[in-house]
C-alpha cells in the first residue's frame, strides 16, 4: 500500500515528499497509522550527517499512532490500540541492558539498518531511527510500540516518544534535582522547555532559561522558568549574580555545543553538576585544565535519552499530564502538515525554538 513520507535521498540533500510502499507488518511487526509526528533536532543531526544512519531513509522518530495491523507473535498491542512509539527499544541482553542501563542498549539502533519500504520505483528505504514516523503509516517491530495510557490526547502524545522523556529524563534521572534546588537550562527548544517543565515537577526553587533569542522568554516561563537570560560571553556571570554568587546546583545543557557546555560547566556551583543533553558533533571540542577539575569539584555527566527506561517511565509522565503538572500543548510551538516538514528544519536552522508537530 502507498503512503506519504519524508524521505532523505542522501546525506546533506534536502528531504523529499513522495509515495513509499508499505509492506503488511510480518512476524514481530506492528503497522501503524501516525496521529503526529515531532520534529526533533535530532532528525536535522541525520541530514547533516552528526548522526549517521544508512539512507536513502525515511526520518521521524517522535511519534504516536493507531494500530493497524500486527504481526504473527505481536500480543502486547492490537488493531485499534493508541501507541506511543519508542525510537531506541532495548534488547535485554547486551551488557548496558544487563546492568539495568536499557537507555545504553547496544543494539537498540539496529534496526536503522532494515529495509522496511521502497519507493515507487524499487529503491529500498531504511527507517531512519528505526521508526519512521515522518510517514501517514509505517511498519516497525512490536518493541518500537508501547501502549498509551489514558488520559493522553493521542495527537500530543507523540512528544512524549523523545523530547518530554528526554527533558523529564534528565531532570529526574540524569541530574536527580532535589526540592529547593536551582535549575539553569541552556536551550529553550522542544527538549529545553520539556526540561523546564522537569524542573519545576521536581521542585526546584529557582529555574533559570538561557537562549540566544529574547523571542522565547514568554515561552520559557510558562514552561516554568523563574528567570530568563539572554545568551551571551556573561551568562555564567549572569546566573551567579541571580543565586547569591554561588552558581546553580545543576545546569542542563540541551544545545550541543562546545561554548553552550563550557557556559553550562561555569554557571554550576562547586560541587553541582552539569547533564549534557545536547548532541554535539565531532568538531565541538570542550576543554578544561586539570585545576578547575580539582577545584571546582563538579559533575559532568552526558545523557542519553533521558537515561529512560520508556516503559517505566511513560506510565509516570501520563500521570503528569492526567493530573495537569506536565502541559504537552505547551511545548509544540506550531502545528503543521507533512509538506511542512523542510520548512521546521529551516526553522531549527535558524534556532527557533518549541517544537513542530506534524499532525497527520
Amino acid at each position: 500500500m502507498a503512503v506519504r513520507a519524508a524521505v532523505l535521498p542522501a546525506i546533506g540533500a534536502p528531504l523529499e515528499i513522495t509515495s513509499v510502499e508499505l509492506p503488511e507488518p510480518g512476524p514481530g511487526q506492528v503497522r501503524l497509522r501516525l496521529a503526529a509526528a515531532g520534529v526533533c533536532h535530532s532528525d536535522l543531526s541525520l541530514t547533516n550527517g552528526t548522526m549517521r544512519v544508512p539512507v536513502p531513509a525515511v526520518l521521524g522518530h517522535e511519534g504516536a499512532g493507531t494500530v493497524l495491523a500486527v504481526g504473527e507473535g505481536v500480543d502486547h498491542v492490537a488493531p485499534g490500540d493508541s501507541v506511543v512509539l519508542n525510537w531506541a527499544p532495548s534488547c535485554g541482553s547486551c551488557h548496558a541492558c544487563s546492568l539495568g542501563e536499557v537507555w545504553l542498549c547496544a543494539n537498540a539502533l539496529n534496526g536503522a539498518a532494515d529495509v522496511y519500504a521502497r519507493t515507487a520505483d524499487g529503491v529500498e528505504l531504511h527507517p531512519g531511527l528505526n521508526v519512521a514516523a515522518f510517514a501517514e503509516e509505517t511498519v516497525v517491530a512490536s518493541s518500537c510500540v508501547l501502549p498509551l495510557p489514558e488520559g493522553v490526547p493521542l495527537t500530543d502524545a507523540a512528544l512524549l516518544g523523545c523530547a518530554v522523556l528526554t527533558g523529564y529524563g534528565a531532570v529526574h534521572h540524569a541530574a536527580k534535582v532535589r526540592p529547593g534546588e536551582t535549575v539553569a537550562v541552556f536551550g529553550v527548544g522542544g527538549v529545553g522547555l520539556a526540561t523546564l517543565q522537569a524542573a519545576r515537577i521536581a521542585g526546584a526553587e529557582r529555574i533559570v532559561a538561557v537562549d540566544v533569542s529574547p523571542q522565547k522568554e514568554e515561552l520559557a516561563r510558562a514552561a516554568g522558568a523563574t528567570d530568563y537570560v539572554v545568551a551571551s560571553g556573561n551568562t555564567p556571570r549572569e546566573i551567579r549574580a541571580l543565586t547569591g554568587k554561588q552558581g546553580v546546583d545543576v545546569a542542563v545543557e540541551c544545545v550541543g555545543r562546545a561554548v553552550t557546555i563550557r557556559a553550562a560547566w561555569e554557571s554550576t556551583r562547586r560541587g553541582g553538576r552539569t547533564t549534557v543533553v545536547g548532541i554535539g558533533g565531532k568538531d565541538e571540542q570542550v576543554t578544561f585544565n586539570a585545576l578547575e577539575i580539582f577545584h571546582w569539584g563538579r559533575t559532568l555527566t552526558g545523557c542519553v535519552y533521558g537515561n529512560c527506561d520508556p516503559a517505566r517511565d511513560l506510565p509516570v509522565l501520563a500521570d503528569h499530564v492526567r493530573t495537569g503538572r506536565l502541559d504537552l500543548s505547551a511545548l509544540v510551538t506550531e502545528r503543521i502538515a507533512l509538506d511542512g516538514i523542510p520548512a521546521a528544519f529551516e526553522n531549527m536552522t535558524a534556532g527557533k525554538g518549541g517544537r513542530s508537530l506534524v499532525v497527520f
